[in-house]
């Protein structure tokens, strides 16, 4: 299974957002450390705060900040939360048709697939995979040494 981009960024997101901390951060901020459309990253950060995995705030000291701390954000929840296009195949499409759905039985072990994936994402968090905190800080530019501390 591919992850698209929009949950690709999101995941992104996520991970910016744990290496600062308490301190928030805006689209522009991340958008710019990853070199993303801002614009794009924006609709991924209106779904992760609708979602419940941060919270936005606007105005000027407005910004991203994680909902809760990062050993209760699990990837698992945030692929399939974000994941749009999550079919496998065709006849796993909402509107999908293939000549052979009626007889084929590919349908029952891709299915079983794509929850396996899920699985083995659903046992791990947002702090197991941002857990190399210093290396990643160095690599994107955060200087909060204090910012992998659970503030939330």
């Amino acid at each position: 299974m591919q992850l698209d981009k929009f949950t690709d960024y999101g995941l992104r997101a996520l991970i910016y957002l744990r290496l600062c901390g308490a301190r928030r951060a805006s689209v522009a901020e991340i958008a710019a450390k990853f070199d993303l459309s801002e614009h794009h990253l924006s609709k991924v950060a209106t779904a992760l705060a609708a979602d419940g995995f941060v919270v936005s705030s606007r105005g000027r000291a407005g910004g991203l900040s994680l909902a809760k701390p990062a050993k209760d954000i699990s990837i698992g929840a945030v692929v399939r939360r974000l994941t749009r296009n999550v079919a496998v195949a065709e006849c796993f499409a909402q509107n999908g048709a293939c000549a052979i759905s009626p007889a084929c039985g590919l349908r029952g072990p891709l299915a079983e697939a794509q929850e396996a994936f899920f699985k083995v994402l659903d046992g791990y968090n947002l702090a197991d995979v941002s857990g190399q905190g210093a290396a990643l800080s160095k690599l994107l530019g955060v200087d909060d040494p204090s910012a992998l501390d659970e503030t939330v």
